[in-house]
């Protein structure tokens, strides 16, 4: 049996921290190993404790959230941050994404959500909150902007091949936090939360295709 996922809970309200304790002590698969009221103690923990995720909140005292992942994920990369709030504008998702943050879930997302969400963040894949994809699929419908960029779909063509968000950083030669955000970007303009749903619709619209040779091919530097 493997080990458990370790987690940081960060947020300055000490019920909800109880509350996040209580749910995620239900799977036996789940681990809390720490609180965190502040975001200068969450960037601490992660140093003292090296847990696998920290559930982040973005407004906190001393430093908020978006300021934590920066710094967190500067001084310890191998530690994946999930912004779990109750913020939704663009502007906290923009900020959160750009700090570093590998997915961003709201607090009133069912339990299965959250649960599916800090399994997949913490083996570093990106996660969105149905909730924000969808309201960013409006938005980019409205504005006329849902087309995948070739990179986006250079990332996603890579996703269908089995490939990790640090193996397609390799291949095309940028930083993993850069990956995560390409796919981000995905999930939004896709509306859907995860890897597996933006591969399955971008291959039904047929965005992409598995017998596709990978792109670049022949171009790489041995």
């Amino acid at each position: 049996m493997s080990a458990p996922i370790r987690i940081v809970i960060a947020d300055d309200h000490p019920v909800v921290r109880d509350g996040l304790r209580a749910v995620l002590g239900t799977q036996p698969d789940l681990e809390v190993v720490g609180e965190a009221a502040t975001g200068a103690e969450a960037v601490s923990l992660a140093g003292s404790l090296a847990p696998d995720l920290v559930l982040m909140d973005l407004q906190m005292p001393e430093l908020d959230g978006a300021a934590a992942t920066v710094r967190l994920c500067d001084r310890h990369p191998d530690v994946h941050v999930l912004v779990l709030t109750t913020y939704d504008t663009d502007a906290d998702i923009a900020r959160a994404i750009e700090a570093g943050a590998i997915g961003y879930l709201l607090k009133d997302a069912p339990r299965e959500d959250l649960f599916a969400g800090v399994r997949a963040a913490a083996r570093g894949e990106s996660v969105l909150s149905p909730a924000i994809a969808t309201r960013v699929l409006g938005k980019m419908r409205a504005h006329g902007e849902e087309a995948l960029s070739p990179r986006e779909i250079e990332v996603l063509d890579a996703v269908a091949r089995g490939m990790s968000n640090n193996e397609i950083a390799l291949e095309l030669r940028v930083s993993e936090a850069t990956i995560k955000t390409h796919l981000l970007h995905v999930f939004g303009k896709l509306g859907v939360g995860d890897r597996t749903a933006a591969v399955t619709l971008a291959l039904r619209r047929g965005i992409i295709r598995l017998d596709a040779p990978p792109r670049d091919a022949g171009h790489r530097s041995g």
